[in-house]
C-alpha cells in the first residue's frame, strides 16, 4: 500500500455525531460515504466501488458479507468500537481482510455511565424528576441505600473495568473483581481479586465489563443468578449477550434481582439507535423489562461523550493510516484474539 493512497470508505450505521467528528478529523483527501443503514447481507451491495468499510456494534459482518467484500476488492474493515464480536474473524483471515478496532477511546465514559445507572436506580432520581415536573413533591417510595461499604463485584478489569473500580473505591465501596488477568495496580488500590462465584455471590452490586465471546455468552444465567444475594443490583454496559434476558426477567419477578440497569441488550440491533415511538414494540422481552419499576434501560449511550467521540474518530483514522502505510498496528484483531 502506498502511503499517499486516497481511500473511498463506506461508514455504516452512522448518525449525525459520526459525521461531525469524522469530518473534523479526517484527511480531506479521503472520501467518506455515510450510510444510515446497517451493514448486513441485504445491504452489502452498498459496498461496491469502495476501498474499505467502517462499522459499528450492530452491523453484521459474517462470512457471506466478508466474501462479498473480498469479491469487490475490499481488504479493510474498520471498527469504531472496542468489541469485535460482530465480525467473523476467521472468515476475515481466510480472505486476507485486515480488521482494526478502537480498544480504548475513553474508558471513563462507559465507566461513568455504569455509575450513573447505579445512582439513578438507587436514589430514583428519574422518578423524582418526573414527580416534581407534575408538582408532586412527595418522597414516598424513593428510599435508596448508602453505597459506602457496599460490596461491588466487577467482572472484567480491562480499561473500562479499571476505571469503574477506581470510581467505586471513591464511594468507599469494597470492590471485588474477577478477571483472568489481574491488575497489580488495582490490587494496590484495594481491589480484591476473587473467583467468579465469590464475586457473584458476595456482591451487593454486580457490574459487567467483559467482552462477548463463546466463553462469556450468557455469563449471567439462572444458575449464577441463584448464587447472587437477594435483591442484588445488576449493571451491564458491555454487551447484551452477557445476560440471558429470560432468566433475568424470572429473577426480577421473584425479586431475586432487586435492580437492573442495562445500556446494552442481546437483541438491540433491532431496536437501539432508532426512534420507534410511533410504532408497536414487537420485542416481547424488552417490553416485559419495561414493565418493571426497578429496571432502567438506556440505548447504548455509554460511549456518547464529546471526549469519546473525538477519540473514536481519531483512533479509527489512525488505524486507516496504518493500513495505508502497511505498518504493524496494536489495534488489529485476528481470529484467536
Amino acid at each position: 500500500m502506498t502511503p499517499d493512497r486516497i481511500m473511498k470508505l463506506g461508514f455504516f450505521s452512522t448518525k449525525s455525531y459520526d459525521r461531525t467528528y469524522f469530518d473534523i478529523n479526517k484527511d480531506p483527501r479521503h472520501e467518506i460515504i455515510y450510510f444510515e443503514a446497517r451493514l448486513m447481507e441485504e445491504t452489502a451491495q452498498l459496498c461496491e466501488g469502495l476501498d474499505g468499510i467502517c462499522v459499528f456494534v450492530n452491523d453484521i459482518v459474517n462470512r457471506k458479507v466478508i466474501e462479498y467484500l473480498h469479491n469487490h476488492g475490499i481488504r479493510l474493515i474498520l471498527l469504531r468500537c472496542a468489541g469485535f464480536n460482530q465480525v467473523d474473524l476467521e472468515a476475515a483471515g481466510d480472505y486476507q481482510m485486515k480488521v482494526y478496532r478502537v480498544p480504548a477511546y475513553s474508558p471513563e465514559a462507559v465507566a461513568e455511565h455504569a455509575v450513573a445507572l447505579i445512582l439513578t436506580l438507587n436514589r430514583k432520581t428519574h422518578k423524582a424528576y418526573n414527580r416534581i415536573r407534575e408538582l408532586n413533591f412527595s418522597v414516598e417510595k424513593l428510599i435508596g441505600f448508602d453505597l459506602n461499604e457496599k460490596h461491588v463485584g466487577v467482572i472484567g478489569t480491562g480499561k473500562i473495568g479499571t476505571a469503574f473500580c477506581r470510581i467505586m473505591l471513591g464511594f468507599g465501596c469494597k470492590v471485588l473483581a474477577y478477571d483472568k488477568y489481574e491488575q497489580e495496580e488495582l490490587k494496590k488500590l484495594g481491589v480484591q481479586y476473587v473467583d467468579l462465584l465469590t464475586c457473584i455471590s458476595e456482591s451487593d452490586i454486580i457490574s459487567l465489563h467483559c467482552p462477548l465471546n463463546e466463553e462469556t455468552k450468557y455469563l449471567i444465567n439462572s444458575q449464577r443468578i441463584q448464587s447472587m444475594k437477594d435483591g442484588v443490583m445488576l449493571i451491564n454496559t458491555s454487551r447484551g449477550g452477557l445476560i440471558n434476558t429470560k432468566d433475568v426477567i424470572k429473577a426480577l419477578k421473584h425479586q431475586k434481582i432487586g435492580y437492573l440497569g442495562i445500556d446494552v441488550y442481546e437483541q438491540e440491533e433491532k431496536l437501539f439507535f432508532e426512534d420507534y415511538s410511533e410504532t408497536i414494540l414487537q420485542d416481547e422481552l424488552i417490553a416485559r423489562l419495561l414493565t418493571f419499576p426497578n429496571v432502567l434501560i438506556t440505548s447504548h449511550q455509554g460511549f456518547l461523550t464529546h471526549d469519546a467521540l473525538d477519540q473514536i474518530s481519531k483512533i479509527t483514522l489512525d488505524n486507516l493510516q496504518c493500513f495505508i502505510d502497511g505498518r504493524p498496528c496494536d489495534n488489529e484483531v485476528k481470529a484467536g484474539n
